[in-house]
């Protein structure tokens, strides 16, 4: 299976994460339009990437015979609904510069938590689970 795609949305993600970071070092209350815009713009690149994920890539490693691909895509789908919940809440909460600006430390705490999860799975999919796919033999 070629997954090429799934790893430039992850290069995709994970840069919009530095971008994101770096707007916060500027100061919340000062780069809040700007982050709005940021959290708006990765939100549409991780909601994208999580269709493609559930219509294609898991139902794809789900139904193709190989078991062992099959019990971790579950895996790693199972464990993505709870990541992509938490994320979504926190994109729908912070997407407004008002917001931000009314209660930086609290978004600060907020996206260091949700940023930090988020950037940890796309890694450890990174690390485990593309190797994983990659490395099966194709079927028959």
């Amino acid at each position: 299976m070629n997954i090429e795609k799934f790893k430039h949305q992850h290069v995709d993600i994970l840069a919009c994460i530095s971008d994101l970071r770096i707007l916060v070092r500027g100061g919340i209350a000062e780069q809040a339009p700007a982050i709005a815009t940021a959290i708006i713009a990765m939100s549409g690149a991780i909601k994208l990437h999580l269709a493609v994920e559930d219509s294609v890539l898991y139902p794809a490693l789900q139904a193709g015979g190989n078991m062992s691909l099959a019990s971790l895509s579950r895996a790693f789908q199972g464990e993505m609904t709870g990541i992509a919940g938490t994320y979504l809440e926190f994109a729908g909460k912070w997407n407004s510069a008002r917001r931000l600006a009314a209660a930086p430390e609290v978004f600060r705490a907020e996206a260091n938590a949700v940023l930090k999860m988020l950037f940890d799975r796309v890694k450890k999919e990174d690390r485990e689970f593309y190797p994983a796919i990659e490395a099966a033999p194709a079927p028959a």
